[in-house]
């Protein structure tokens, strides 16, 4: 194993571009849903409009020179090259923050947060303020490689997280997550306590209250939400977890099946009033999916969810300081009786009135405050 750190610009070849377009203008289409909503999956024309768009309107280099204004980087660790965003703060006493992301998100979710918590001072806030931050690309995802063999499930990724941090030479880091991210951050502060020095949260997916007798108004909406996520929703989560080879095809195939794929959780999971672009803009709803795309990442990203399913190790964190915010269009918004068991270390809890599952992609400007807020007493 190699401990070289190498600079990174992604630089998507022509020829892959040329593809996409060829594949988006032949795309074999199913039938219109015989529904007038989204009650059967993303529907036909709406799926047609976007991947017209993408073919036609879409300009990648452009917003690929703007990813790139975010220094990033790619290690090999484990016999696998990890990539990650590496944007340092201009001020020398920042705190180390490593941000976790999960499925079907990328680095791309944090796009409006980073130039923020990197340097406070050009947004208006204060230099005591500020991070260095790290935000990797999971294995199979983004711009990181595709495991060769089995064993990447979560506790996995944050121990490659936490040897991350070690070669980036930060002896002492917070860490931040949700979705996926949400369950490596636990296992970063369970797996490295002695350096990560506390961890914050959006989710936590397996909670659940000991009695359903009486339950309050945040529990009610988190028991609506999880029973609508169990009926209705997590028919994506059962694919991966069992067959992530299957989907795959279709996925790394198909432009148009990759984006309905993705652009259905968007809608799922995001605060809006009735469509995802109310909350996120086409160019960066296809930034997301671009970075599913280019490298074909359809299988290997789904194969988290087969890696970690029911394979999960139980890694208590001790008595490390735990944070959390509450979104209320979250998967299952986390309630805070049902985590503190959980989490002994529990110091701070915030609850928001507007936001969703990708909070840093969709109420940028309170997830910078709600982390700052959090992190400012570890400094």
């Amino acid at each position: 194993m190699t401990a070289a750190i190498r600079p990174f610009t992604i630089d998507v070849p022509d020829a892959v571009l040329e593809d996409l377009h060829g594949r988006l203008r032949n795309t074999r289409w199913t039938e219109k849903e015989p529904v007038d909503d989204w009650s059967q999956g993303t529907p036909l024309a709406y799926v047609q409009e976007l991947c017209a768009y993408w073919a036609d309107t879409y300009d990648w280099r452009a917003r690929e020179t703007a990813l790139n204004r975010f220094n990033q980087f790619v290690t090999e660790i484990d016999g696998l090259d990890i990539h990650f965003v590496h944007h340092r703060s201009p001020h020398e006493d920042a705190l180390p923050l490593i941000l976790s992301h999960g499925w079907p998100g990328s680095i791309v979710e944090f796009h409006k947060v980073i130039e923020p918590l990197t340097n406070p001072t050009a947004f208006g806030g204060d230099a005591s303020d500020a991070f260095h931050v790290v935000a990797p690309s999971l294995p199979g995802y983004g711009f990181s490689a595709k495991p060769p063999e089995t064993g990447w499930g979560i506790e996995k990724i944050a121990e490659v997280f936490n040897e991350l941090m070690a070669r980036l030479g930060y002896e002492r880091y917070v860490a931040q997550g949700g979705d996926w991210g949400a369950a490596i951050t636990h296992s970063i502060g369970a797996l490295d306590p002695s350096h990560c020095a506390a961890i914050h949260m959006t989710l936590a997916m397996g909670a659940r209250p000991k009695s359903l007798d009486n339950p309050t108004p945040a529990e009610a909406h988190a028991l609506e939400r999880a029973a609508y996520y169990a009926e209705w929703d997590s028919g994506y989560s059962k694919q991966q977890s069992t067959r992530p080879q299957s989907v795959g095809y279709g996925l790394v195939d198909s432009p148009s099946a990759q984006a309905a794929w993705i652009v259905e959780k968007f809608w799922a999971w995001t605060d809006h009033d009735g469509h995802p672009e109310d909350v996120l803009s086409r160019d960066e709803l296809l930034d997301n999916i671009m970075l599913y795309w280019i490298n074909g990442n359809g299988a290997s990203s789904a194969r988290l969810y087969w890696e970690s399913f029911g394979k999960r190790k139980a890694l208590p964190v001790g008595d490390i300081p735990v944070g959390f915010a509450s979104f209320p269009r979250e998967v299952v918004p986390p309630v805070r009786s049902w985590v503190e068991s959980t989490y002994p270390g529990l110091c701070h809890w915030a609850e928001y009135d507007k936001g969703g599952h990708f909070a840093a992609f969709e109420v940028p400007d309170v997830y910078v405050d709600e982390v700052r807020t959090f992190f400012r007493a570890f400094r």
